[in-house]
């Protein structure tokens, strides 16, 4: 039930959040939206208050049905741990779980589920988020609930220590029987030596068996407060209904100072380095390049738009060029992706990837898949490339309206990475104004840089495609 968002995976982000960070590989372009739409500032057109504690309150309204998500998001991730700590934040995401004074171990999702309502929670690098989905009339209750265990989770050692176990198997599961999670892992920790974007969300082994709840403790009282979190509800209510709500069980909760977050910077790196896995379990071999990216956040030079666009172009459907090129044309590929996701407190990264045919040789894959790389730093994209691609973007952004939790997820994601609801009602505008000479800057901006890590996934030795 509960999740980490392992390696450089963008996270929790919802329908617009993906369409806005990384194009979708193989998949169909959507119908392009009216032209009207193209430059209108507003996607999800929220309302926002700020409660006496320091909270943040954003509504985003849709009454299409009588149905509301409600999120808390912290912002505070596994970025954020101590040394030697990997994995608290995670771990702390399970512990929440564990029951309050008033709701006993285990009682909260099995009210949530009693009441017809869903609920999850998710930990990425920068921020930790829990939500529920119920019935318009439920909301009461599961802010009750949620306000609860912000100001009052009580751990002992007798649900801490059972739980510490159930990360660590879920760790075994999902990372290391997985070998696209394993290099994944270890192609993080090869692009980010220094920085704690270099450590998995989930923890690293070692240290996972150490946490106690001691540091549990410590790091709830750390960072789990209200001037520290942003509420986010969508669905069929409006910020004057929720307000009253918001501030009888959130409002209540006194504020407490929370520390600066420091995060150590990347050293300057201009070597390549290369990492390769082989396991038996490996079932469809794959390449794929990575290079450090700027985030909406630290973004001097003005690039991040631009390479959203540059990802729907390259990666954006069965027309896209990549697709095109290696699956189609030469097909040495089954399957080949730009990615790019800009939503990060620190930097981003840009990846190439791909699988190859059946047949196809590794080296011959990632030799054609990097002649696309060539091709692109030397004669760069076109207008007319540039413009089908915003016009794309832009219908995604307009359909994105009518879910329910998408425009929850992106925000939420958007204000604890440092942006504001301007920053997110304003991304068509900004799409709509890339040009391709602006593409052609970021591409090579990023693109050229020598320092990038190449993963190579594959069975072992004599099994190669």
């Amino acid at each position: 039930m509960l999740a980490y968002l392992p390696a450089r995976r963008l996270a929790a982000a919802g329908f617009l959040a993906l369409t806005m960070s990384v194009a979708a590989p193989l998949m169909p372009a959507p119908i392009a939206a009216p032209p009207a739409l193209a430059a209108e500032k507003g996607v999800f057109f929220p309302e926002s208050f700020t409660l006496s504690n320091g909270m943040q309150v954003v509504v985003v309204p849709n009454h299409r049905v009588p149905v509301v998500t409600h999120m808390v998001w912290y912002k505070v991730g596994a970025a954020d741990e101590e040394r030697g700590q990997s994995g608290i934040a995670h771990f702390l995401e399970h512990l929440m779980f564990k029951g309050t004074e008033v709701i006993p171990p285990g009682e909260f999702s099995r009210i949530v589920a009693k009441n017809g309502g869903r609920d999850n929670a998710f930990t990425s690098y920068d921020y930790t988020a829990y939500y529920q989905n119920v019935a318009r009339d439920r909301l009461e209750m599961v802010m009750r609930m949620e306000a609860d265990r912000m100001a009052n989770l009580k751990l002992t050692d007798a649900v801490v220590y059972p739980e510490r176990d159930v990360i660590i198997e879920e760790r075994r599961q999902r990372v290391e029987n997985e070998p696209a999670d394993r290099i994944g892992e270890q192609i993080n920790a090869t692009m980010f030596v220094h920085h704690p974007y270099g450590t998995p969300v989930i923890g690293w082994p070692q240290e996972m068996s150490t946490l106690t709840r001691e540091m549990a403790e410590s790091f709830y009282k750390t960072w789990y407060t209200p001037n520290n979190a942003i509420l986010v509800v969508s669905g069929d209510i409006t910020a004057a209904e929720l307000k009253p709500l918001a501030e009888r069980y959130y409002g209540a909760i006194p504020a407490r100072p929370v520390p600066e977050r420091k995060r150590v910077s990347e050293p300057p790196m201009s070597a390549a380095r290369q990492v390769v896995l082989r396991d038996e379990e490996v079932r469809q071999p794959s390449v794929r390049r990575t290079w450090i990216a700027p985030s909406y956040r630290l973004d001097p030079n003005g690039h991040a738009y631009a390479l959203q666009v540059l990802a729907e172009i390259m990666s954006g459907g069965t027309t896209s060029r990549l697709y095109r090129s290696l699956v189609v044309d030469q097909k040495v590929a089954t399957s080949a992706w730009l990615g790019y996701g800009p939503t990060a407190w620190d930097m981003a990264t840009l990846g190439v990837g791909a699988s190859p045919a059946a047949g196809v040789p590794m080296d011959k894959l990632e030799s054609a898949l990097l002649a696309e790389i060539d091709k692109l730093l030397k004669s760069g994209v076109t207008e007319e490339e540039v413009a089908t691609a915003r016009k794309r973007m832009l219908a995604a952004a307009a359909y994105a309206r009518d879910s329910l939790t998408g425009p929850a997820q992106t925000l939420g994601a958007a204000l604890a990475t440092g942006q504001s609801i301007d920053d997110v009602e304003s991304w068509p505008v900004r799409i709509d104004a890339v040009t391709a000479d602006q593409v052609n800057a970021a591409a090579r901006a990023v693109l050229s840089q020598t320092n990038h890590v190449t993963g190579l996934l594959l069975p072992p030795t004599g099994k190669d495609s």
